[in-house]
């Protein structure tokens, strides 16, 4: 089985499949963390110039600067890991099939464990901003 092929084929074996599906998994997940990776940079941005001001957290802009490098670290194990992949096709064995999957999981659970945290910095700070402007229409009425 050759990584670059994603199709999945009636005479695939079910580790074929599995294989496939990781690759296509990991695909999304890799443009998933490119897009972060820009909008990390437009909340930095916003954070720093536009609502440095009117937040009055610098805590706000801290973590988002720390999400981007967790984001960056984790984007670059992942390409690393993609290019890894293009030896699932030596494997002769189940034990070395197993590996590869074996890491996937545990690359899927980095991946989760991250998108969550970032979701819940990226909520929190929505709730901020939105309380802020809600507090500076009021104060203007």
């Amino acid at each position: 089985m050759t990584t670059l092929n994603t199709e999945i084929y009636n005479h695939d074996s079910n580790v074929d499949v599995t294989h496939k599906i990781n690759t296509m998994e990991l695909d999304n997940w890799i443009n998933h963390l490119r897009y972060i990776k820009k909008e990390l940079i437009n909340l930095v941005g916003v954070c720093s110039e536009d609502l440095k001001d009117k937040l009055d957290d610098d805590h706000v802009l801290e973590r988002f600067q720390k999400k981007e490098i967790e984001n960056e670290t984790l984007l670059n194990a992942l390409l690393k890991y993609a290019n890894s992949r293009s030896n699932i096709a030596e494997c002769e064995d189940t034990q070395c099939d197993m590996i590869y999957i074996t890491e996937h999981e545990s690359y899927r659970r980095s991946y989760l464990y991250h998108l969550d945290k970032y979701r819940r910095l990226k909520d929190e700070f929505f709730s901020k901003v939105q309380g802020q402007f809600r507090l500076l229409n009021f104060s203007n009425q």
